[in-house]
């Protein structure tokens, strides 16, 4: 598990997946709560909303190289993905948080 927030960097390990999901739902829920970003404009591009901006990211690598996080939003919103290079947004079913989802697609 690696955890990015601006320049810091956290890491983890776990034994068992039960074990590492419970820690990304809990540490993604704290960062969800701390997000606070403001609009950040670009002179002559454009300007990026807080739900534009990822304030946070929750990496996750598993056996037979699955690879798969939760981004963590500006405005305190969270979307989960899958992939390495090229990422797939998870889509959350029917009331399906986006911690449940990354669960179910990896």
């Amino acid at each position: 598990m690696r955890v990015r927030q601006g320049p810091k960097v956290e890491k983890a390990r776990f034994g068992d997946a039960g074990e590492a999901f419970a820690w990304v739902e809990q540490r993604g829920r704290e960062l969800e709560r701390a997000a606070n970003a403001r609009p950040v404009s670009v002179p002559l591009v454009r300007t990026f909303d807080p739900m534009q901006q990822v304030t946070a990211r929750i990496e996750v690598k598993g056996p037979r190289g699955a690879r798969g996080g939760i981004d963590v939003r500006g405005d305190g919103s969270s979307e989960a993905w899958t992939g390495r290079v090229g990422r797939s947004v998870v889509e959350q079913r029917g009331g399906e948080s986006p911690y449940s989802a990354l669960r179910r697609a990896l």
